[in-house]
């Protein structure tokens, strides 16, 4: 009897299709992705999502031949998200840090992010060095904080931090910050406030790899992800992508 009970046990266990295999069934991916941190993501005027991470998700569908669902998400969303079965995938400028590879599965690199000190156009500084004795503003307790922080002291130039994006981005817009370290995004939105004094890179801080995440174990998913993203490199179309919304090219060695 304890035997004929083990064996029902087991064909009464559920098998659990793996995400692939959902979406090969549905014909519909679920792409979890910020429509507020432009130009990754956003809302043109017609209120319809675009951006590079939104181009990068449409192409996927199409080549996969199903139905694209965008799940709007935000930066802390983004992970739980997938984690939580409400998308299957992530493209939202998720960069690749130890600690978020403990909550999912990363893909190979398909776009990048940077940071750098900016300036507005006409100022000369191109080096570290060129920094002595001015004062760059961050955002507190971001990477490019901890960055300039340690860089700060060999240089020079002090650190001013604000609390959030949008106080950062005032006060370069206001001309109370001439050198900011942000990321390009955040320069973009510098730029679309103060069009009669542009802002541009200077100082490279960091480049980030950006992937796609998928949850923890779905090695199918995520080999097929990189055989895609594999192809859109040597195709040139992630590139196409990238350099339609952000006017740069993704660095070759970000994507190896």
């Amino acid at each position: 009897m304890a035997a004929v009970a083990m064996a029902s046990l087991f064909v009464a266990a559920p098998s659990f299709a793996d995400v692939l295999d959902n979406i090969n069934s549905s014909k519909k991916i679920r792409v979890a992705t910020d429509l507020g941190i432009p130009p990754f993501g956003m809302l043109d005027g017609s209120m319809q999502p675009s951006g590079s991470d939104v181009d990068v998700a449409k192409l996927l569908a199409a080549d996969w031949g199903v139905e694209l669902e965008f799940i709007n998400t935000t930066g802390p969303t983004r992970i739980p998200n997938i984690n939580t079965d409400k998308a299957d995938v992530v493209i939202s400028s998720l960069s690749v840090t130890e600690e978020r590879k403990k909550a999912v599965d990363f893909t190979r690199p398909y776009s990048f992010i940077r940071t750098a000190i900016i300036a507005p156009a006409d100022d000369l500084a191109k080096e570290w060095k060129d920094l002595a004795g001015k004062s760059v503003a961050v955002v507190r307790s971001t990477t490019q904080d901890i960055a300039l922080t340690e860089k700060a002291p060999e240089f020079g130039f002090t650190v001013v931090r604000y609390d959030d994006d949008a106080t950062t981005i005032t006060a370069a817009v206001s001309g109370q910050a001439t050198y900011v370290g942000l990321a390009d995004p955040q320069m973009r939105a510098i730029n679309e406030r103060s069009p009669g004094k542009k802002f541009e890179a200077k100082i490279v801080i960091n480049q980030f790899p950006i992937a796609m995440a998928v949850k923890k174990g779905e090695t199918k998913l995520a080999e097929k992800l990189n055989e895609w993203i594999a192809t859109n490199i040597e195709n040139g179309k992630l590139n196409a992508a990238y350099k339609a919304h952000h006017n740069i090219d993704i660095p070759a060695e970000i994507l190896k």
